[in-house]
């Protein structure tokens, strides 16, 4: 029974060396904002991505640009004898949730207050390797 577990436990450990994440908590932009940056990169090759973030025009890009080097460089970090190229790392994942949020009063006329919401997002970033072998 022992060794059973032993093996499996090595067999999810060569599984974690081929993905790596990032995360961005309590980012000021709306999730919506964000969510609209995301969808442009799911999926991508990590160089692909980074030259749809460089390029974009959105706010929200830098930030995701900035979590994208922070993913690589996590890959880096457990699996220093592998290269990028030759692990061939894309976008697994990205997922945008909400965050905390702000709240405000803003005058309005006639003695009313209207409700200003100031929302922030949660931003988690799964990078994955299309090879199977490390050397």
């Amino acid at each position: 029974m022992g060794v059973r577990k032993r093996e499996r436990a090595e067999q999810i450990k060569e599984a974690n060396k081929q993905i790596a994440f990032a995360k961005l908590n309590n980012c000021p932009t709306s999730p919506r904002k964000m969510r609209l940056v995301a969808d442009l990169v799911r999926g991508e090759k990590v160089e692909r991505a980074l030259q749809i973030l460089k390029f974009s025009q959105k706010e929200a890009s830098n930030r995701l640009e900035k979590l994208l080097l922070s993913a690589i460089a996590n890959w880096q970090a457990k699996n220093e004898d592998a290269s990028i190229e030759d692990a061939e790392l894309f976008v697994k994942e990205i997922r945008v949730d909400g965050g905390s949020m702000l709240k405000r009063l803003r005058p309005a006329p006639q003695g009313r207050a209207h409700r200003i919401r100031k929302r922030s997002n949660h931003v988690t970033l799964v990078l994955g390797a299309n090879n199977n072998t490390q050397s």
